[in-house]
């Protein structure tokens, strides 16, 4: 017998086992029909409440459709098909905010424990609506996959604990350390054409290459679903990119997102969907469609998404989910862009003519091809020696991303050669693992000098205990990944590192430097004779069906009431949240400069990953790494800047906390796009709690922006971008009008110099009216406890 399985479709429904058909109508059936096969075949992952909901999404986009009497683009069709009120929703691309209802909500390890914190503080019994953890990041690469994992379960005991009993108690379903990466367990298994999934990670986007809309949110945002309220999010407009010919060769699916982030850089996507189409999505595989969405992260995008297509077909069919193929088939229509509709800004990108590119350092979009880095590499001073070679990651895991690779390395085997650089492979799931095993790709990597990692992140987020270099030392890595901010994979500043192919990464492993160009230049066999690598050609998927290698997954219990969730007050890794304080209904007066940084700050400046991982669950502890990584304008050090009352200078978090003890409120001055990169909300929770009140930019990434707001801190803007420059670190700020806060309504902001002139600036914001209750309420989980009273 299959478990009950509730379905909404036009209506509540409960099957207990495979329903009749005339009972429920043809369309009905299908979803029951799907999620009944589901339970069989993949190990029961959709839980009680889950359900694929297409007849209201045809509904929700009838009714939109014909209230703006005009086509819809893809984006449009599946965000617009997820409104809470499409009859009444104000709907206007880059200007309203939508009130949306998502179908599922992810989290991963080190944001699930703030997320969950967060949700027990709620009050609420169970969880509103399908909601899963994943166990991925806090598994540190030292020596292999299998000892790796056995440390990692050993030192995060307590917190695997509370996750998972957590799980139990709420209703969420817990994807054991181990299991894989959230990004490719979600591909997998819960994505499908047409589906809205908030994930607690910048690169849950990466769903979009089964036609899903997948959004990354701070934990807050989560925790508003589950909790079963409607989820905001800004209208975004659209980007179309429209690609033509077809891949061929060594150019990947890699290579059209680096092409992208290298036009629109790591800011031109915020506050939009990037939307591909055009003939030449035919010539990319499911996978290879989800790598460019993952990396859509770094142009700043809401997400990315592909149309549906064959190639979704295929992977739903290999990957157990036949019967959701299906459907999707009949729903088609509103599974791709409607004909004529219109896009606020286009790219074309002909595929025959894209070259291998790979963009760095320090920065996603500094594009390169990969026949002119060496040469620009030398120019620059950066090293043209590879230090190490990585491949895997959230972004390029797939089974075809294996394949190619082992396909590069086979060639070098043949002729005698191993890797001059180091060489790390990373699994995506538990499921690509043990099928690269079978399939021998993993032992031809191994054979070529590779060691397998642990199904985690790893090295792609900092967790890397490195040892071949010491800190400072200058060098070069290149990867598979998505990002390479300064420090982030290793926490040296001095690593220069590049993103590219895994095909590309595997290539210049094994020739050890930057100089190399696989589609021209020669290597020198065992041998002595010089051979060509030829381009890569691999499986899409397998011939067989997917290992699936051990089962990994905990579902919840049908009742959790008495599950019991432990966190001690000594623990040194998790921290019950106390709330912030409620607004006082005056202007902020004579507020401090913490710090006024210099350039690019990215969430990783704000809240470093890595290490600090550890104390993702603690607040108080996790506050001690706020703004180490910033470089201060004043001195140009990071975490070095100047205590307003003693004079000396110190670390960023001592000084904002000695300001707190001594109830002194500050505020942040920032550059342009800040907070981009990752979705922590550790980049907001931290300020707030050691007394920032609010944080003043040039630009701001959509994602810190709402996790700011939702803390009750104040994310502004300069009106005019140079008034920057007007404000010094010494300076103490005013801000005026927060009495009659409203939206679109600039705030004042009294500048007072030490020398007792002042000048007067304004600041602009993006809150609505219910934004601007968190910040009055003290932050949106307070606001949402006041609504249940």
């Amino acid at each position: 017998m299959v478990r009950g399985i509730r379905v909404l479709a036009t209506q509540d429904l409960e099957v207990i086992i495979l329903p009749d058909k005339k009972a429920l109508g043809v369309r009905q059936y299908h979803v029951a029909s799907v999620l009944c096969q589901r339970a069989k075949v993949a190990m029961s992952h959709f839980e009680p409440n889950d359900y694929i909901r297409y007849d209201l999404l045809e509904k929700n986009i009838d009714i939109v459709r014909k209230r703006l009497n005009r086509p819809l683009t893809l984006s449009e069709k599946l965000v617009y098909g997820h409104l809470d009120d499409p009859a009444n929703q104000e709907i206007e691309r880059g200007k309203t905010y939508l009130r949306l209802r998502p179908d599922r909500v992810a989290m991963q390890d080190a944001t699930a424990q703030m997320a969950m914190l967060q949700f027990i503080s709620s009050g609420l019994p169970k969880v509103a609506v399908p909601s899963t953890i994943h166990c991925d990041h806090l598994i540190e690469a030292q020596v292999g996959g299998e000892k790796d994992l056995r440390r990692a379960k050993d030192i995060n005991q307590e917190v695997y604990n509370f996750l998972a009993t957590a799980g139990a108690k709420y209703g969420v379903g817990f994807w054991r350390p181990g299991s894989g990466i959230i990004h490719q367990i979600i591909l997998e298994n819960y994505a499908y054409p047409g589906a809205l999934l908030i994930g607690t990670d910048s690169h849950t986007p990466n769903g979009g290459g089964l036609g899903a809309i997948c959004i990354g949110v701070g934990g807050a945002d989560a925790v508003d679903v589950m909790a079963g309220i409607p989820w905001e999010l800004k209208c975004p407009k659209v980007i179309g990119v429209k690609l033509t010919g077809s891949l061929s060769g060594w150019t990947s699916p890699k290579d059209v997102i680096l092409k992208v982030a290298g036009i629109l850089t790591v800011k031109g996507g915020t506050g939009a969907i990037v939307e591909y189409h055009g003939p030449g999505v035919e010539s990319i595989s499911c996978t290879g469609m989800a790598t460019i969405c993952n990396m859509g992260a770094e142009i700043g995008a809401t997400t990315s998404v592909f149309p549906y297509n064959h190639r979704m077909k295929t992977y739903l069919n290999k990957t157990g989910r036949a019967e959701i193929a299906k459907l999707a088939e009949e729903f088609k229509d509103h599974l791709v862009p409607d004909p004529g509709c219109q896009y606020d800004q286009v790219i074309e990108i002909n595929l025959n003519e894209l070259k291998p590119l790979i963009n760095g350092p320090f920065t996603p979009d500094l594009a390169h091809s990969v026949a002119e880095v060496g040469a620009v590499a030398e120019k620059e001073g950066w090293p043209v020696d590879i230090r190490v070679g990585l491949i895997g990651s959230c972004t390029n895991s797939s089974y075809e991303d294996m394949g190619r690779s082992a396909a590069v390395a086979k060639q070098a085997l043949a002729h005698g050669l191993k890797c001059k650089s180091q060489f790390t492979i990373t699994p995506g799931s538990e499921q690509i693992r043990a099928t690269i095993e079978r399939d021998g790709y993993a032992q031809v990597l191994r054979d070529v000098g590779g060691i397998v990692l642990a199904n985690a992140c790893g090295p792609c987020i900092g967790q890397w205990d490195r040892k071949d270099i010491k800190k400072g030392e200058k060098n070069t890595i290149v990867t598979s990944y998505n990002r390479n901010f300064t420090g982030r994979n290793d926490a040296n500043p001095e690593t220069h590192a590049f993103v590219t192919s895994p095909e590309i990464v595997t290539a210049l492993a094994i020739a050890g430097t930057l100089k190399f160009n696989p589609e021209t230049d020669f290597l020198t066999g065992k041998d002595g004779k010089k051979f060509k690598l030829e381009a890569p050609n691999a499986d899409e998927l397998p011939h067989t069906n997917f290992d699936p290698g051990q089962d990994t997954y905990q579902h919840p219990p049908k009742d959790g009431s008495g599950q019991r969730v432990d966190v001690s007050p000594t623990s040194q890794r998790l921290q019950l949240l106390e709330p912030f304080e409620k607004w006082d209904g005056k202007d902020l007066e004579d507020l401090q400069i913490l710090i006024k940084v210099k350039g690019k700050c990215t969430t990783d400046h704000i809240s470093a990953a890595g290490p600090w991982l550890k104390f993702r669950g603690h607040l108080d502890n996790i506050s001690n790494n706020l703004l180490i990584g910033a470089i201060n304008i004043e001195n140009g050090k990071a975490n070095s800047v100047r205590n307003a009352v003693t004079q000396e200078f110190g670390p960023v978090p001592d000084t904002a906390r000695y300001y707190k003890k001594h109830g002194i409120q500050w505020v942040v001055i920032g550059d342009e796009n800040y907070g981009e990169g990752s979705s922590r909300e550790h980049a907001a929770l931290e300020p707030r709690h050691l007394g920032g009140r609010a944080i003043i930019t040039k630009s701001f990434a959509r994602i810190h922006e709402t996790n700011l707001k939702k803390q009750g801190l104040l994310p502004l803007t300069f009106a005019d971008p140079a008034d920057y420059n007007k404000i010094h670190p010494v300076d103490k700020l005013t801000i005026q009008g927060l009495k009659d806060f409203a939206p679109g309504k600039p705030l004042t902001c009294i500048i007072k110099h030490p020398n007792g002139s002042q000048e007067t600036i304004l600041l602009n914001h993006t809150f609505n009216e219910g934004q601007i209750e968190w910040f009055r309420a003290g932050s949106g989980p307070n606001r949402m406890k006041e609504l249940q009273q």
